[in-house]
């Protein structure tokens, strides 16, 4: 199950969408059975969450605060993963920087942020290159193009 709230008024997202993909995404990842909260927020929002749970005073594309990671706790049927927030205002500019759509765009976030949810990390090189082919093999399993590039 997803839970979706959006707090950004007029975005043009497709949240009935969003939701559906949200939903392969999970199944593709091996977790039909999880459900996850998903919020689409503006730059001031994620601002605020990021100094509070960071320390970095600056907006960003994605926020994830998983709930399974390291918690030892066993579930039996459905299982809350955690959270995923993203900021429709920098998935809007990402967009257009990468000549995407935003929904598009919201897609790729999604990804990213649901493998950060699973407790897959970017912070060293391998880790990087594990979560960037993960990245894109969930991407192949929603039919996303992937109009980026690899990080260096």
């Amino acid at each position: 199950m997803i839970h979706y709230r959006n707090d950004v008024r007029r975005s043009g997202v497709d949240g009935r969408a969003l939701v559906a993909t949200a939903k392969r995404l999970l199944a593709a990842a091996g977790e039909r059975r999880s459900s996850l909260s998903l919020t689409l927020v503006d730059d001031a929002a994620i601002r605020a969450l990021n100094r509070e749970h960071r320390g970095k005073d600056k907006a960003t594309d994605v926020l994830s605060f998983s709930l399974v990671e390291g918690n030892g706790i066993p579930h039996k049927g459905e299982r809350l993963l955690g959270d995923v927030v993203i900021s429709v205002d920098t998935a809007k500019r990402q967009a257009a920087e990468y000549d995407a759509t935003l929904q598009d765009e919201l897609y790729r976030l999604l990804i990213h942020g649901i493998l950060h949810v699973l407790g897959h990390d970017h912070e060293r090189a391998d880790e990087r290159n594990a979560m960037v082919a993960e990245e894109r093999r969930l991407a192949g399993a929603i039919d996303l193009p992937w109009p980026y590039e690899p990080a260096p």
